[in-house]
């Protein structure tokens, strides 16, 4: 289960190049020609620009995987760049369903509780859990 990007970190440096050297340029040829206000403002903007490209790409790569190996239920979390790994026995491990209104599904066993399922669509999740819960004692 994956984040819907639109573009990838590399396909956004690109744009990122691309934005910034028409921006440069344009601020330039405003300096130029004695308008001084016009780089500040670019400045400001390319500034603003760089910070939210910097969230986007922090949260690009994140995904969520179910992996299920003998009797183990292996859950890896990857988000902003730190991944948790979660490890669950088939046999006492537990699939909650969303409840109304959530967007995310649980699996538990005793104590250890993990969230899933936010990079799903709601008709998505069903097939899922239910696919999760045929190898679940």
């Amino acid at each position: 289960m994956k984040r819907n990007c639109a573009l990838s970190p590399k396909q956004l440096l690109k744009f990122y190049i691309a934005l910034v050297c028409l921006s440069i340029t344009v601020a330039i040829g405003f300096l130029l020609a004695g308008v001084w206000v016009i780089p500040i403002f670019t400045g400001l903007e390319l500034t603003a620009v760089t910070i939210g490209f910097l969230i986007y790409c922090r949260h690009a790569l994140d995904y969520e995987s179910i992996e299920i190996v003998n009797r183990r239920l292996i859950v890896r979390k990857f988000i902003g760049y730190k991944e948790t790994t979660y490890e669950f026995n088939t046999q006492w491990a537990k699939i909650e369903p969303p409840v109304q209104g959530q967007k995310v599904f649980v699996i538990s066993q005793s104590d250890q509780r993990v969230e899933l399922g936010q990079f799903l669509r709601q008709e998505q999740q069903l097939p899922l859990i239910s696919s999760v819960r045929a190898h679940l004692g």
